[in-house]
């Protein structure tokens, strides 16, 4: 019969006799059986928690777990391999960005050109050009898109100043057709900016206009710029100023009865002025316009001294001054072949001093 002594310092088992005696042998047997399978209890805890195999098993747990996540991740549709790719190209455009960057010049007065246009800034739009590149080889070249940041600084910010020139940074060039008398050279030079694809601004005098509103129609539905050049031709600066508004304004009414047309801008007769003339035109809401190269057809030169004096005085932001005559109806077409081929675009005068770059918003470059 066997017996459990809770007495003693330890657990004792004891084998009693039929006859309540004990025997205390095999107790002992016994105990030292219990205490081995202790012993290995214990040994084998340390195994697994301080040696390299409790290791191995979480690492076991560990990609265990992983393989499960992973699972959930796909079965949830959530996983994005291509992490990796984007912010690579984010980089790529980032750099790009950094070098392609231009900063906006302001319009200014200057001591000797007066009034100058703004120019507008460059930048890269990260967020479309991402969106344009995303999914396109690496190797290929990266497709920009850009966008233009205006200037703090506008030209209608500076208030009654003449214009003798655009900003010097933009690569564009205006033909301005001063129009007073006669009409005889008029289809030819017309014929010819149309071949060429060329819009030209004209200054219309009013008494000009009154008589020829036929033809001035003409002009602007072919897409030309038309503007105003007083009316009846005089020396601006020698009349008061009530005979300068009203110089302007006949002609003005004229442009937009007859023609349609919301002027902005205003070329003195013989390019005499005084302040008070900027200062008029501006409060009717017009600039006042010169010239940055003049022609001189006026005095009957050459074509070919015209077409030499445009190449060697050609700048961007140039306004080239001319009239419907016979020299400069001959020199025209050179004229705009020399323009071209020293990389300028022609424009109409509104464009050359609006502060917006050349067109060219979207530009593949190798980044």
């Amino acid at each position: 019969m066997i017996g459990i002594d809770l007495c003693g310092p330890g657990l004792i088992l004891k084998d009693r006799s039929m006859d309540g005696s004990v025997a205390e042998g095999d107790g002992v047997m016994k105990r030292g059986g219990w205490i081995g399978l202790g012993i290995v209890m214990v040994l084998t805890y340390l195994v697994l928690e301080w040696t390299p195999a409790s290791a191995y098993i979480e690492t076991v747990k560990q990609q265990g777990r992983g393989q499960a996540a992973l699972v959930g991740s796909r079965a949830a549709g959530t996983e994005n391999p291509s992490s990796d790719g984007q912010e690579a190209l984010l980089e790529r455009i980032r750099q790009a960005a950094e070098r392609v960057r231009e900063a906006p010049v302001d319009a200014r007065v200057d001591p000797v050109w007066k009034a100058i246009p703004g120019y507008n800034g460059l930048e890269v739009d990260v967020e479309k050009t991402l969106a344009a590149n995303r999914g396109r080889p690496q190797a290929e070249p990266l497709k920009l898109v850009l966008r233009e940041v205006e200037p703090a600084v506008q030209l209608e910010d500076l208030g009654a100043h003449p214009i003798y020139r655009g900003n010097p940074k933009k690569k564009m060039v205006a033909l301005m057709i001063n129009v007073a008398w006669g009409d005889e050279h008029l289809p030819g030079m017309l014929k010819t900016l149309e071949e060429h694809g060329v819009k030209v601004t004209f200054f219309f005098d009013g008494s000009w206009l009154s008589k020829h509103i036929d033809t001035a129609q003409g002009i602007c539905a072919a897409g030309h710029e038309c503007s105003n050049h007083a009316y009846s031709h005089p020396n601006m600066s020698g009349l008061s100023r009530s005979k300068q508004a009203e110089e302007i304004m006949k002609t003005e009414r004229l442009l937009r009865e007859q023609l349609g047309v919301r002027n902005r801008l205003f070329a003195p007769p013989a390019g005499d002025y005084n302040q008070t003339t900027v200062d008029v035109a501006y409060e009717l809401g017009l600039y006042t316009v010169l010239w940055t190269i003049d022609t001189v057809d006026w005095k009957k030169p050459d074509p070919d001294w015209i077409v030499r004096r445009i190449a060697a005085n050609l700048e961007p932001g140039s306004l080239i001054l001319m009239h419907p005559t016979e020299s400069s109806s001959r020199a025209l077409e050179r004229m705009i072949n020399v323009i071209k081929d020293k990389g300028y675009v022609l424009g109409k005068v509104s464009q050359v001093l609006s502060s917006e770059r050349i067109p060219d918003i979207e530009a593949a470059l190798d980044f």
